[in-house]
């Protein structure tokens, strides 16, 4: 990683002194040095090897009746190092011109240490109007999300993606309207990972929306103020889990699409040190930003195997209370419930956490801030109801809970 760190400044170093004759251009370079120290109680759902977590696991009993998910565990990262520029351009007409490349070390899927775009994008803003082109934080993850510790940032409660897409943004005095064509890339929705009728089977890949060839759409306002912003959106998205259908009588081309319609609404208040933060959402298949849920099966047709569809619904809700400058102690406190299928789904669901009934996570963290420098601790509990009955809509009707401990110790460098 240090090769890559000293070949990216390099690069970046080499970009800059290139153009810092060029007039009309002004460059910021930035960036952190971030380690993370972790521990668990148990085994979770998480990625980037424990890094991002999401909930513990379920109970899988062994034959002597010993949870095999009953394991703590530990490790250390610098995975979430990162460096920037941003710019700003000559005019446009009457547009102020700016751009952002972000980059981490995260990697992809399971390979890590390896340069990953954050945020890449160009800014034309004409005052009351902008529009945004390239990829940055998801529209459902806005401009209101917790202040912790955690890199998960809030997932599951928090939709979590940064997705290409196209963005319009309309301000007038108090009040600003989003629209928002969004595709996928490194956040990406769960489909069969097979065409056998059935098949429940999961995989993560952009072939479900670019089969769709639909994109994301969101629509939200905000009112703002200093100090305060309120407001809501909703967004829809539209994919196609298989275009193929494999039989026992041949391959059949097949036309299946799953919609959903999401909602969410979110306020944040700052004044004198203090922080109050809250979002709640209710979602429908948003598996691309790190959320739970997914979709079921209602129906298959006996000769071609083409399947019909129905999402599944999830409810979430997090509050975030911070108080103080250098010594800053804060609150985090999320809920998630299953909701099941807007239809019957006889024939199975798809997607990820489906067997879950409810989710609820407490944190608490203090973190220590100086100039460039932030040290800290957060500990948090979770604790995950399984169904262990459900009904004809994949409604749990009876559960179980396991529980995870977790501590992460934190210590960045920013400059």
């Amino acid at each position: 990683m240090k090769k890559q760190v000293v070949l990216l400044a390099a690069l970046l170093g080499g970009t800059l002194a290139g153009n810092a004759q060029k007039k009309e251009f002004d460059y910021k370079f930035y960036g952190q040095v971030r380690t993370d120290l972790f521990y668990n109680s148990r085994s979770n759902s998480e990625t980037v090897d424990g890094l991002f977590y999401m909930y513990p696991l379920d109970k899988v009993e062994d034959p002597n009746g010993k949870d095999l998910n009953d394991n703590g565990n530990s490790d250390f990262y610098t995975l979430y190092t990162r460096l920037g520029v941003d710019v700003t351009g000559p005019m446009l007409g009457k547009a102020k011109t700016s751009a952002k490349v972000e980059v981490d070390f995260r990697g992809s899927g399971t390979t890590y240490s390896l340069f990953r775009i954050r945020h890449v994008y160009f800014n034309l803003d004409w005052g009351k109007s902008a529009l945004l082109v390239g990829q940055t934080w998801h529209p459902l993850y806005g401009d209101v999300a917790p202040e912790i510790l955690n890199l998960n940032m809030g997932a599951p409660y928090q939709p979590f993606s940064r997705a290409p897409q196209i963005r319009y943004r309309f301000t007038s005095e108090n009040f600003r309207l989003t629209a928002a064509a969004i595709w996928q890339s490194q956040y990406l929705s769960v489909g069969p990972s097979s065409n056998e009728p059935g098949a429940t089977a999961t995989r993560k890949h952009q072939d479900f929306i670019k089969w769709s060839s639909i994109p994301e759409v969101y629509v939200g306002v905000d009112y703002k103020r200093p100090g305060l912003i309120a407001g809501a959106g909703v967004h829809v998205s539209s994919i196609t889990p298989r275009t193929q259908s494999e039989t026992g009588s041949g391959t059949y081309k097949v036309d299946e699409r799953i919609t959903g319609i999401s909602g969410e609404a979110h306020v944040k208040y700052t004044r004198n040190n203090w922080l109050v933060a809250a979002k709640t959402v209710l979602g429908t298949n948003l598996t691309q930003a790190s959320t739970v849920g997914g979709y079921g099966i209602r129906s298959i047709d006996p000769v071609t195997g083409e399947q019909e569809y129905a999402p599944l619904r999830t409810s979430t809700t997090w509050v975030n209370v911070a108080y103080g400058k250098t010594w800053r102690p804060a609150l985090f406190f999320g809920y998630l419930k299953g909701l099941g299928a807007t239809e019957e789904v006889p024939y199975g669901t798809l997607g990820t956490g489906t067997t879950l009934d409810q989710l609820f996570t407490g944190t608490a963290e203090l973190t220590y801030n100086r100039p460039h420098w932030k040290f800290g601790a957060e500990y948090s509990v979770c604790n995950a109801w399984y169904g262990d009955e459900f009904d004809a809509k994949a409604k749990a009707l009876s559960s179980h809970t396991v529980l995870n401990h977790r501590l992460v110790v934190t210590a960045i460098f920013q400059f």
